[in-house]
């Protein structure tokens, strides 16, 4: 499947990454243990006053976290995450927008 998975850090920096992922199975799964673990790595903070935490509040702290520098210097690191965006969502188009604080699809 093919996937366009774009992230808005702000008005005038976001970033388009297009990849073919090889969605079911366990696909999904172990891509929402990636989100998990990157989460956790990183040192993120919950979004919601409750504490709970979504998968894609998990895909928004990420992509926060790794920040717009890092992902357009490190294509493999956007790639990585853009994979498992769309592993985790089975979409075609992701729009992960930061300011806005949604993941659309």
């Amino acid at each position: 499947m093919r996937s366009v998975v774009t992230i808005v850090f702000n008005s005038r920096q976001s970033l388009e990454l297009s990849v073919d992922v090889d969605p079911g199975g366990q696909a999904p799964l172990a891509a929402r243990d990636w989100f998990d673990a990157t989460w956790t790595r990183l040192g993120c903070e919950p979004l919601r006053p409750s504490g709970k935490v979504l998968l894609l509040d998990k895909m928004l702290g990420v992509a926060d976290a790794l920040g717009y520098a890092k992902l357009a210097q490190d294509g493999q690191l956007a790639r990585e995450y853009a994979e498992q965006a769309a592993l985790a969502l089975e979409k075609p188009r992701i729009t992960v927008d930061l300011p806005g604080l949604v993941v659309g699809f």
